[in-house]
């Protein structure tokens, strides 16, 4: 019951903003939603500790009847383990507190936000109905709901065409993936006659030896599952080829792109192997592939951060990149790293894009880096808790991000495959240049001579306590959440915290081998780390002129980094273009020269044939006697000529 009012309660805030929001007017409608969300993670977290803690074990709770259909019947329902406990919790805790902070981040928007914070508790229920899920399909529902609550987030401001493109296009990018995991989908139905995680985990080992003829040959039935459902994956938690849709999210408004990044939709992705671990565990080549993907957008979203200059860019594309550790750890057989990463990424990822958001506030609505700086000391609080939630994504220790993100890299190392070997030192060298984007955005945010104009550097200042209070929070959990839940999550004890919600094989010892990873490979994230901090410090505080140096001489590496690997002008190319193309075709030629053609040309025939019938009237008797006479002869002498 406690799950189910966690679950429920933001839809329940959502329809009430939305269907009276206009009526009350913006603060009783942002009090509705705020309301709701508390109590949602009130309940979350106390699901959370009851399963944990207090002994209550894994069950599903009946919602209601939903889909009966012949032999194929399907209830909606809560599964209740230590997997959705965990998520439920951190996503409703973390969007609570996006809920508060946009109370302050959207007060000078000028039209009414009711619809703002309508789609925010929306996102937050259908993430929430996600995790919950207890069939694939009422997962594949919250996972459609939390692509239309990003589509209607991300075009907010939908009288900017900037933002109603990123909104298209985030929708387009995702289908690709949606549809390989709809796929997916079918294909565990054939397989297994059910779509019910415990029909299908109680009957796994059955199917191991299962076939499908592809290209001319036998496929084992559970890589071609594992590939479509990673596939699906990979739209969802934007990894390279699927991922240009997520740096373009950042034209919605903050709070948004901290609940994309941080505690929902990037995410899911990473979830939805975890779920599936029983099967994916017999899927090894489809595993390498999650680790060979994981591990280059890893490397792939460091490099085009180090260049960005819109600050969210660099934060979002630092999403990216950390997601790909998720992956990585999932690939090696390491579920509970991925999600003690997930868990943590979710503290200081917020925590980053609020204080992003608090930067552009104080900087009237400025996101070019290069016309910040000097500033930290008009704003105290966003500067300490950006250095916290820094720290948090640079691995430094002991934040949260040195006890997961070290946690996955030596899971990689552990795994002793040459795919691993290729994780391992793919996210050693992200480590670096994470520790450098960081800590170049810090500088160049907040350090060195100011560079906005002076009207704008007049106007800085610190944003309200609303919007501040959050951030004290995450800092909190960005600083100490990796030790507190170190020991449960990964320790030697782990299995009692996920109660057999993650499935691992007889055989897969990765975990078991990170605490065996010798001192040195131990150290080396943490070593690189520092040295990209201190490459950063080199660059923009104690010689500022030499990364513009470095650009004019090395200017084609920059503006390959700087133009993202050039990803969206090859699928310009090979993709809009040509899908462009043959839309004005089918326009021009199908639809206008012969859909509309064809009817227009015969009517426009029979027009012209009336006009001359039409001159033959013209009103005379006389003309009409002659005619007469005319036929009278014609008849006749036909009928002479016939005889």
């Amino acid at each position: 019951m406690i799950l189910a009012v966690a679950v429920f309660a933001p839809l329940l805030g959502s329809v009430a903003c939305g269907v009276l929001g206009r009526a009350i007017g913006d603060r009783p409608a942002q009090a509705i939603t705020i309301l709701c969300m508390l109590l949602a993670s009130v309940c979350g977290v106390s699901a959370w500790y009851e399963h944990i803690w207090g002994g209550v074990g894994t069950g599903v709770s009946q919602i209601a009847d939903w889909i009966d259909a012949g032999s194929f019947r399907l209830n909606w329902a809560l599964r209740y383990d230590s997997l959705s406990v965990s998520m439920v919790a951190m996503v409703t805790c973390v969007a609570t507190l996006i809920h508060v902070y946009s109370v302050g981040y959207m007060a000078h928007e000028k039209s009414t936000t009711s619809r703002f914070f309508a789609y925010l508790s929306f996102f937050t229920f259908a993430m929430l109905m996600l995790v919950t899920a207890d069939n694939l399909l009422q997962l594949f529902f919250g996972w459609e709901g939390v692509g239309l609550a990003s589509y209607l987030l991300i075009g907010y401001w939908y009288d900017r065409p900037s933002a109603n493109r990123a909104a298209i296009k985030a929708m387009v990018v995702n289908r690709v993936g949606d549809l390989s995991f709809a796929v997916g989908i079918a294909l565990i139905f054939f397989s297994f006659g059910s779509v019910n995680f415990e029909t299908i985990f109680a009957s796994v080992s059955q199917h191991v030896n299962d076939t499908y003829r592809l290209f001319g040959g036998e496929i084992r039935s559970y890589e071609v599952i594992g590939f479509l459902l990673f596939i699906g994956a990979m739209g969802k938690s934007a990894q390279i080829l699927l991922h240009t849709w997520l740096p373009d999210a950042m034209e919605g408004p903050t709070p948004v792109s901290a609940l994309i990044h941080a505690a929902t939709m990037v995410t899911a992705g990473v979830f939805l192997l975890s779920r599936m671990s029983p099967l994916m565990e017999f899927a090894p080549h489809a595993r390498d592939f999650v680790t060979f993907i994981g591990a280059t957008t890893c490397l792939f979203a460091a490099t085009v951060a180090c260049v960005q200059n819109d600050i969210k860019r660099v934060i979002a594309y630092s999403t990216c990149s950390q997601l790909g550790y998720m992956f990585m750890a999932a690939g090696v057989g390491a579920y509970q790293a991925s999600m003690f990463h997930l868990l943590t990424h979710a503290f200081f990822k917020a925590l980053l894009f609020l204080c992003a958001g608090s930067v552009i506030h104080a900087l009237s609505d400025e996101q070019d880096m290069r016309r910040m700086g000097g500033i930290w000391r008009a704003v105290p609080v966003t500067y300490v808790t950006m250095w916290l939630g820094s720290l948090a994504l640079g691995g430094i220790p002991y934040f949260a991000g040195y006890w997961s993100k070290d946690a996955v890299l030596e899971a990689t190392f552990a795994a002793a495959s040459p795919v691993g070997t290729y994780g391992f030192v793919c996210g050693t060298v992200a480590a670096f240049l994470t520790a450098f984007y960081s800590w170049r955005l810090l500088l160049m945010t907040f350090h060195g001579t100011p560079r906005a104009d002076a009207h704008v550097m007049a106007h800085v200042h610190e944003s309200p306590v609303v919007m501040l209070a959050p951030l004290v929070i995450l800092a909190t959990g960005a600083v100490f959440s990796g030790w507190l839940l170190h020991a449960s999550l990964i320790g030697d004890h782990n299995d009692t915290y996920w109660q057999g919600a993650i499935f691992v094989k007889q055989g897969n010892h990765v975990l078991q081998q990170v605490e065996r990873t010798p001192l040195l490979i131990g150290l080396l994230p943490t070593v690189t780390g520092v040295l990209g901090i201190a490459l950063a410090y080199w660059f923009y505080m104690f010689n500022p002129a030499l990364p513009q140096r470095l650009a004019a001489r090395y200017a084609r590496t920059y503006r390959f980094l700087l133009n993202k690997w050039y990803f969206d002008e090859l699928y310009d190319f090979l993709f809009v273009r040509p899908a462009v193309w043959l839309a004005r075709e089918l326009w021009q030629v199908g639809d206008v020269q012969v859909i509309d053609g064809v009817p227009n040309g015969l009517a426009s025939m029979a027009e012209g044939g009336s006009v001359q019938v039409v001159r033959i009237q013209t009103g005379s008797i006389a003309v009409y006697a002659f005619t007469m006479l005319i036929g009278v002869v014609v008849i006749v002498s036909l009928f002479l000529l016939v005889r």
